[in-house]
């Protein structure tokens, strides 16, 4: 007869696998969240390049506040010129 005690392995409850999961999540969401706020400083420092003068959106800001409507009906045909496309 042998007196050696068998050794159970160690299984994490419920409650074990939870936390980890969770843990998981909140690391990913983490992740994402910094990366979105690469993508937003990115994209802010690009518009505040493009709004300079001389730029191009500095250009359709200046062609907008002169002709308003002007500028809506060249959108408005912009647009159905891409719907039509499609």
């Amino acid at each position: 007869m042998s007196t050696d005690i068998p050794q159970s392995t160690f299984q994490p409850g419920m409650a074990e696998r939870a936390i980890d999961a969770a843990a998981d999540v909140s690391r990913t969401i983490g992740e994402v969240t910094g990366g979105l706020h690469a993508a937003v400083d990115r994209l802010t420092n690009a518009i505040d390049e493009a709004r300079k003068p001389g730029r191009p959106l500095a250009t359709v800001a200046a062609i907008t506040r002169e002709a308003p409507l002007a500028s809506l009906f060249v959108a408005f045909l912009f647009g159905v010129a891409i719907a039509r496309r499609r």
